[in-house]
C-alpha cells in the first residue's frame, strides 16, 4: 500500500531523544505524543469525521499523513468506509475488513496548528512523566529520601525529589521545625497514590518508621538483620523510645544503637531537632518489657490483667514523677510502645489499697459466715477473697491452716453453702419478681450470671431474645464498662442468638 512522501526532519528525532532524556520517559512515547500532535492537526484541516493518522519515521524524522478507509459490506459511515466494490478499483486484492490508506500532501503547520500540536506533546509528555514517577516511586515507601525545598505553601512543604516532587505535610513536620526554599529535608515516603492531578508522594518527619529507618542507616547490625527493631513510639520533637532486641546473643542491642560515645543515636538526635531518644531492650515477656519501657524510673511490682490488656505497675513513691514524666509523657510513650494501658501507683497508695481490700474482705466474711475478725483475717489472708471459693474448697485444705480442726474446717464450709443457698434464693426470687423468662434465667453463658441477669432485667431486658437483640455497646452501657469490656459483651450477645440457628448451620448472626 502506498504511503505519502515526506521529507526527512532529523530535527524531531533530536527534540524526541532530548525530551526523553531530559524527562525520563521513553523516547517511544515521546514519538507517539507527537504522532498524536500531528494527527489531530491534520483532522483540523481535512475534516474531524476522516480517519487520520500520522507516522514518524523513527530514525529519519520523516512525517507520513494518510486517511484510512475500511472495507465493510454495509457502509454506515462515508467518511471512514467504503464498499468492496469501490476499494477494488484501487487494490484488486483487497478483502471485506481490510484497510485502504490514502497518503495525504505533508501538512504545512500554522500558527494555531503548531500551538495544538505542542500542547498535546507538553500533554503526553507530562502523563509519561506522572506515569514513571508512580511507577518509580510506588514501591519506594518506606524509604528515607533526600530533597530540596521547592517552595512552602501555608505551612506545607513541597520537597524536589530531582526526578518527582514530595508533599511533606505541615502535620507531618515536627514541632517548631521551619523549612525555607533551597533548604536540604531529609523525609520518610508515607505513601505514594495516583490523583487526578497527578502522582502524590506524601511524605513524613513525625513517623516512628522515620526514627527506625535513621536507625537502620546509622547501624549496620540493624541493616545487617542482626539486630532488630520491634516498636518505636515518638512524641516528635521532644522525647521518643524505641524497643530493639538482638539476634546473636553475643551483641548487646542497645549498645550498638548507642555507638561508642553515643555517636549514632546522636546522629539521630541532631536529624529529629534534639528529640530525646530511650533505647529499650524488647522482650516477649509483658511484664520485664513494661518495665523497661518505664526506663529510667525504678519498678518495685508489676500485676498483669491480660483480659483487659491493662498492666498494673508499683513505683517507689519518690520515682513518681519520673514514671509518670512531663505531662504524662514518660508513661504515655511506654503504654504506646507496649500496647499496654498502664496504671501507676506508689508503693504507699499501693499499700493503702491492699489494706482496704482487707477490711472489706474481712468484713465480708464477718457478715457472710457470722465469724469473728480473728476468724476472717486469717482467712484473707490464707488468700481466700469470696464466699464461693470457701464453700467449694477441699476440707484438707481448710484443716492444713493452722489453728484450723476438722470441727471448724466443717463448720465454716456449712455455713459459706449456707449462706450461698440464702443468696441463690433471694436471686431466685428477684428474678421471678422481675419477670425474667426460664430462657434467660436458666441460660448457661459464659460471662453472665444472675446478678448480671437482674441489673438488665431491671432496664427491659427479661428473654433471651431481648438479649439477642442488643448491640455490644448498649450491653456494655447497661451492665457499666467497669464490669463487662466490648469483646465479652459480643461473646455473650452471640451465644443469645445461637437459638436463632439450626444446630450444625454454617448461618453467622448479623
Amino acid at each position: 500500500m502506498a504511503q505519502s512522501i515526506g521529507m526527512a526532519r532529523p530535527e524531531l528525532v533530536q527534540v524526541a531523544d532530548t525530551v526523553a532524556r531530559d524527562k525520563g520517559i521513553d523516547r517511544e512515547e515521546v514519538f507517539q505524543a507527537m504522532e498524536q500532535a500531528i494527527q489531530k492537526a491534520g483532522r483540523s484541516k481535512y475534516g474531524h469525521e476522516n480517519d487520520i493518522r500520522a507516522a514518524i519515521d523513527r530514525k529519519t524524522g520523516e512525517i507520513r499523513l494518510a486517511r484510512y478507509i475500511t472495507v465493510v459490506e454495509t457502509v454506515e459511515d462515508e467518511n471512514t468506509q467504503t464498499t468492496l466494490a469501490k476499494a477494488k478499483k484501487k487494490d484488486a486484492t483487497i478483502e471485506v475488513g481490510g484497510v485502504i490508506v490514502d497518503p495525504l500532501p505533508p501538512i504545512d503547520f500554522g500558527r494555531i496548528a503548531a500551538q495544538t500540536a505542542k500542547q498535546v506533546i507538553v500533554q503526553k509528555v507530562r502523563d509519561a512523566e506522572r506515569a514513571r514517577q508512580f511507577t518509580e516511586y510506588k514501591d519506594r515507601v518506606g524509604e528515607i529520601v533526600n530533597g530540596l525545598v521547592k517552595r512552602v505553601e501555608f505551612g506545607n512543604v513541597i520537597v524536589d525529589l530531582g526526578r518527582a516532587e514530595g508533599l511533606l505535610r505541615r502535620d507531618e513536620l515536627i514541632p517548631r521545625e521551619h523549612f525555607k526554599n533551597g533548604d536540604r529535608v531529609r523525609a520518610f515516603i508515607m505513601d505514594v497514590r495516583e490523583e487526578p492531578r497527578g502522582p502524590q508522594i506524601f511524605l513524613s518527619r513525625t513517623a516512628g518508621e522515620f526514627m527506625g529507618a535513621l536507625f537502620a542507616q546509622e547501624v549496620p547490625e540493624i541493616y545487617d538483620g542482626i539486630i532488630e527493631i520491634k516498636a518505636v513510639a515518638r512524641d516528635p520533637g521532644s522525647r521518643a523510645k524505641i524497643a530493639v532486641i538482638s539476634n546473636d546473643n553475643s551483641i548487646d542491642p542497645v549498645g550498638a544503637c548507642v555507638g561508642m560515645r553515643g555517636s549514632r543515636v546522636q546522629a539521630v538526635v541532631a536529624e529529629l531537632q534534639g528529640e530525646k531518644i530511650d533505647i529499650i531492650q524488647w522482650n516477649q515477656d509483658p511484664a520485664t518489657f513494661v518495665v523497661n519501657a518505664l526506663a529510667p524510673a525504678e519498678v518495685t511490682k508489676v500485676v498483669l490483667d491480660e483480659d483487659s490488656g491493662r498492666i498494673e505497675v508499683v513505683v517507689p513513691d519518690e520515682q513518681l514523677s519520673l514514671a509518670i514524666g512531663r505531662r504524662g509523657q514518660n508513661v504515655r510513650l511506654a503504654s504506646q510502645l507496649t500496647s499496654w494501658t498502664i496504671d501507676i501507683l506508689t508503693e504507699g497508695e499501693e499499700s493503702e489499697r491492699r489494706q482496704e481490700e482487707f477490711r472489706s474482705r474481712s468484713k465480708m466474711f464477718i457478715d457472710a459466715l457470722d465469724v469473728d475478725d480473728v476468724l476472717a483475717h486469717l482467712l484473707v489472708t490464707e488468700g481466700f477473697s469470696s464466699v464461693d471459693e470457701l464453700a467449694f474448697v477441699p476440707l484438707e485444705e481448710l484443716t492444713d491452716i493452722e489453728g484450723f480442726d476438722e470441727d471448724i474446717a466443717s463448720e465454716l464450709k456449712a455455713r459459706a453453702t449456707g449462706y450461698l443457698e440464702e443468696e441463690n434464693k433471694k436471686v431466685m426470687a428477684r428474678l421471678e419478681e422481675l419477670g425474667v423468662a426460664e430462657d434467660l434465667s436458666g441460660a448457661e453463658i459464659e460471662g453472665l450470671d444472675s446478678k448480671k441477669i437482674i441489673v438488665l432485667a431491671e432496664k427491659g431486658v427479661k428473654t433471651l431474645d431481648d438479649l439477642a437483640d442488643l448491640a455490644a455497646d448498649e450491653l456494655v452501657e447497661m451492665l457499666g464498662a467497669d464490669v463487662l469490656k466490648e469483646d465479652a459483651a459480643n461473646a455473650i450477645i452471640m451465644a443469645a442468638r445461637a437459638h436463632w440457628f439450626p444446630e450444625g448451620s454454617e448461618g453467622t448472626p448479623a
